[in-house]
Protein backbone atom coordinates (compact mmCIF):
# COMPACT_ATOMS: atom_id res chain seq x y z
CA UNK A 1 0.00 0.00 0.00
CA UNK A 2 0.89 3.60 -0.38
CA UNK A 3 2.30 5.61 2.32
CA UNK A 4 -0.58 6.98 4.38
CA UNK A 5 -2.53 10.39 3.05
CA UNK A 6 -2.33 12.79 5.81
CA UNK A 7 -4.69 15.29 6.34
CA UNK A 8 -3.21 17.41 8.60
CA UNK A 9 -1.31 17.42 12.64
CA UNK A 10 -2.02 18.50 15.58
CA UNK A 11 0.03 18.91 18.46
CA UNK A 12 -0.83 19.86 21.80
CA UNK A 13 1.02 20.36 24.68
CA UNK A 14 0.25 21.03 28.54
CA UNK A 15 1.79 22.43 31.78
CA UNK A 16 0.56 21.63 35.25
CA UNK A 17 1.48 23.74 38.03
CA UNK A 18 -1.13 22.44 40.27
CA UNK A 19 -4.03 20.35 40.82
CA UNK A 20 -5.49 22.03 43.70
CA UNK A 21 -2.06 21.52 46.03
CA UNK A 22 0.62 23.97 46.23
CA UNK A 23 2.76 25.23 42.99
CA UNK A 24 5.39 22.99 42.15
CA UNK A 25 8.67 24.91 40.64
CA UNK A 26 8.75 23.00 37.44
CA UNK A 27 5.51 21.78 36.35
CA UNK A 28 4.54 18.25 34.52
CA UNK A 29 4.41 18.49 31.08
CA UNK A 30 1.61 16.32 28.78
CA UNK A 31 1.34 16.24 24.94
CA UNK A 32 -0.06 14.51 21.95
CA UNK A 33 0.11 14.52 18.79
CA UNK A 34 -2.60 13.70 16.46
CA UNK A 35 -2.36 12.72 12.42
CA UNK A 36 -6.04 12.69 10.24
CA UNK A 37 -5.08 10.16 7.89
CA UNK A 38 -6.94 8.45 5.00
CA UNK A 39 -8.64 5.19 5.88
CA UNK A 40 -8.08 3.19 2.75
CA UNK A 41 -10.29 0.41 3.97
CA UNK A 42 -13.16 2.30 4.75
CA UNK A 43 -16.46 1.38 3.20
CA UNK A 44 -15.96 -2.30 2.36
CA UNK A 45 -14.31 -5.45 4.63
CA UNK A 46 -11.21 -6.58 3.85
CA UNK A 47 -9.64 -9.45 5.19
CA UNK A 48 -6.06 -9.35 4.38
CA UNK A 49 -5.41 -5.69 6.13
CA UNK A 50 -1.94 -6.37 8.20
CA UNK A 51 0.35 -4.82 5.78
CA UNK A 52 -1.20 -1.23 6.97
CA UNK A 53 0.77 -1.59 9.85
CA UNK A 54 4.43 -1.86 8.05
CA UNK A 55 2.73 1.50 5.61
CA UNK A 56 2.04 3.13 9.07
CA UNK A 57 5.79 3.00 10.36
CA UNK A 58 7.22 6.10 8.99
CA UNK A 59 4.13 7.99 10.17
CA UNK A 60 5.02 6.92 13.30
CA UNK A 61 8.15 7.48 13.65
CA UNK A 62 7.49 11.45 12.51
CA UNK A 63 5.12 11.65 14.95
CA UNK A 64 7.10 10.79 17.59
CA UNK A 65 9.83 13.23 16.64
CA UNK A 66 7.25 15.94 16.99
CA UNK A 67 5.90 15.06 20.18
CA UNK A 68 10.02 14.68 21.37
CA UNK A 69 10.22 17.72 20.18
CA UNK A 70 6.71 19.56 21.42
CA UNK A 71 8.31 18.72 24.75
CA UNK A 72 11.78 19.93 24.78
CA UNK A 73 13.94 17.65 22.26
CA UNK A 74 15.19 15.17 24.86
CA UNK A 75 13.98 11.88 24.57
CA UNK A 76 15.48 10.94 28.18
CA UNK A 77 12.53 13.17 29.52
CA UNK A 78 9.89 11.25 28.40
CA UNK A 79 8.47 9.39 31.22
CA UNK A 80 5.25 8.70 30.61
CA UNK A 81 3.53 7.24 26.92
CA UNK A 82 0.56 6.01 25.57
CA UNK A 83 -1.26 5.74 21.83
CA UNK A 84 -4.66 5.94 20.99
CA UNK A 85 -6.87 5.92 17.35
CA UNK A 86 -10.51 7.05 16.23
CA UNK A 87 -11.97 5.36 12.99
CA UNK A 88 -14.48 7.61 11.15
CA UNK A 89 -17.96 5.95 10.76
CA UNK A 90 -17.07 4.21 7.26
CA UNK A 91 -14.39 2.00 9.37
CA UNK A 92 -14.54 -0.66 11.84
CA UNK A 93 -12.86 -1.18 15.25
CA UNK A 94 -10.41 -3.53 13.83
CA UNK A 95 -8.77 -0.65 11.46
CA UNK A 96 -7.86 0.93 14.98
CA UNK A 97 -6.23 -1.60 15.99
CA UNK A 98 -3.79 -1.34 13.08
CA UNK A 99 -2.24 1.79 15.18
CA UNK A 100 -1.29 -0.52 18.27
CA UNK A 101 1.87 -2.02 16.78
CA UNK A 102 3.80 1.22 14.37
CA UNK A 103 2.71 3.61 17.64
CA UNK A 104 4.11 1.31 20.18
CA UNK A 105 7.49 0.82 17.82
CA UNK A 106 7.26 4.38 17.18
CA UNK A 107 7.86 5.58 20.87
CA UNK A 108 10.13 2.89 21.57
CA UNK A 109 12.36 3.55 19.03
CA UNK A 110 12.36 7.27 19.63
CA UNK A 111 12.94 6.46 22.69
CA UNK A 112 15.76 4.48 22.81
CA UNK A 113 14.26 1.21 23.96
CA UNK A 114 11.47 1.94 26.91
CA UNK A 115 10.66 -1.48 28.24
CA UNK A 116 7.01 -0.92 29.52
CA UNK A 117 4.04 -2.06 26.99
CA UNK A 118 2.30 1.48 25.19
CA UNK A 119 -0.76 1.42 26.57
CA UNK A 120 -3.96 1.88 24.14
CA UNK A 121 -7.23 2.73 23.57
CA UNK A 122 -9.74 3.31 20.52
CA UNK A 123 -12.72 3.63 18.92
CA UNK A 124 -14.98 4.49 16.20
CA UNK A 125 -16.79 7.58 15.64
CA UNK A 126 -17.36 11.32 14.02
CA UNK A 127 -15.72 14.66 13.89
CA UNK A 128 -15.62 15.97 17.45
CA UNK A 129 -15.21 12.24 18.91
CA UNK A 130 -12.95 12.49 22.10
CA UNK A 131 -10.87 9.93 22.90
CA UNK A 132 -8.65 9.38 26.56
CA UNK A 133 -5.14 7.91 25.87
CA UNK A 134 -4.06 6.29 28.56
CA UNK A 135 -0.96 6.74 29.91
CA UNK A 136 1.85 4.83 31.92
CA UNK A 137 5.63 5.15 32.61
CA UNK A 138 8.11 4.06 29.93
CA UNK A 139 10.06 1.53 31.89
CA UNK A 140 7.76 0.28 33.95
CA UNK A 141 3.92 -0.25 33.93
CA UNK A 142 3.05 -0.71 38.03
CA UNK A 143 4.48 2.77 38.63
CA UNK A 144 1.09 4.31 40.05
CA UNK A 145 2.54 7.69 40.07
CA UNK A 146 2.30 7.91 36.05
CA UNK A 147 -1.31 6.66 35.25
CA UNK A 148 -2.68 9.22 33.80
CA UNK A 149 -4.43 10.07 30.62
CA UNK A 150 -4.54 12.59 27.42
CA UNK A 151 -8.01 13.53 26.04
CA UNK A 152 -7.74 14.11 22.48
CA UNK A 153 -9.90 14.60 19.74
CA UNK A 154 -10.80 17.42 16.51
CA UNK A 155 -13.87 19.62 15.86
CA UNK A 156 -13.69 18.12 12.14
CA UNK A 157 -11.90 14.43 12.45
CA UNK A 158 -12.57 11.44 11.66
CA UNK A 159 -14.68 12.41 8.84
CA UNK A 160 -16.16 9.00 7.67
CA UNK A 161 -13.11 7.72 5.71
CA UNK A 162 -10.58 8.97 7.78
CA UNK A 163 -8.93 7.81 10.85
CA UNK A 164 -6.79 10.27 13.72
CA UNK A 165 -4.02 8.18 14.90
CA UNK A 166 -2.55 9.50 18.11
CA UNK A 167 0.56 9.54 20.68
CA UNK A 168 1.17 11.15 24.27
CA UNK A 169 3.69 11.59 26.18
CA UNK A 170 4.78 13.23 29.49
CA UNK A 171 7.51 14.87 31.81
CA UNK A 172 7.03 13.21 34.74
CA UNK A 173 4.16 11.99 37.49
CA UNK A 174 1.07 13.57 37.77
CA UNK A 175 1.45 16.59 40.10
CA UNK A 176 1.16 15.73 43.47
CA UNK A 177 0.87 11.75 42.80
CA UNK A 178 0.71 10.60 46.43
CA UNK A 179 -1.31 7.15 46.14
CA UNK A 180 1.80 4.88 46.72
CA UNK A 181 3.18 1.57 45.34
CA UNK A 182 5.76 1.41 42.97
CA UNK A 183 8.27 4.23 42.25
CA UNK A 184 10.03 5.66 39.64
CA UNK A 185 13.01 5.12 41.53
CA UNK A 186 12.62 1.83 42.18
CA UNK A 187 12.08 0.46 38.67
CA UNK A 188 14.11 -2.93 38.07
CA UNK A 189 14.13 -2.49 34.16
CA UNK A 190 14.11 -6.16 33.80
CA UNK A 191 10.87 -6.76 32.66
CA UNK A 192 8.58 -3.49 31.87
CA UNK A 193 5.91 -3.84 34.56
CA UNK A 194 8.83 -3.31 37.87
Amino acid sequence: MPEPAVRKYVVQVEEIFHEGGPPVVEPARRAAVLAVIDNPFAGRYVEDIQGFMEDLKPLGLEMARRLIEALGGDPARIEGYGKGAIVGAAGELEHAALWHNPGGYAMRERLGGAKAIVPSTKKVGGPGTRLDVPITHVDASYVRSHFDAVEVGLADAPRAGEMVVALAMTTGPRVHARVGGLKASEIKGEDGLR
